[in-house]
């Protein structure tokens, strides 16, 4: 992910292995990391059973939130993909009936946005 991306908020993939060393005990027995991203401070992670947001907080980070938000209470979603000069794509997600979507997050160019669309479709429709 590159600099100017990360200071405008988008989100570049993270390696499997780095994700599962970081993040290993937040998951069941059972769990299995499928893809995450990185923003500046905070992540997000797709697991086969649920999804997992981790925002820092406070100047330090060392405040941390972790929000984990079942593949079956996501009601909708949609992915924008970037056009030709457009820096990034947007992945929206609505939880339970709400109106406006739960969670927006930016990606850059480099994330193929197709993959979190298949990690979603596979796990929201099961």
């Amino acid at each position: 992910m590159g600099l100017f991306s990360a200071l405008i908020g988008n989100a570049g993939a993270v390696d499997l292995q780095q994700l599962k060393h970081d993040y290993g005990r937040l998951l069941t027995d059972t769990e299995e990391i499928q893809m995450g991203f990185k923003l500046i401070r905070d992540t997000f992670l797709f697991t086969d059973k649920r999804l997992i947001l981790i925002d820092k907080q406070g100047l330090t980070g060392s405040k941390v939130e972790y929000k984990s938000i079942t593949y079956k209470s996501i009601s909708r979603f949609s992915i924008e993909t970037a056009g030709t000069f457009e820096l990034d794509a947007e992945l929206k997600i609505w939880v339970s009936s709400e109106q406006q979507p739960s969670i927006v997050k930016q990606f850059s160019k480099g994330v193929n946005v197709y993959d979190v669309h298949k990690v979603l479709a596979t796990y929201v429709l099961w």
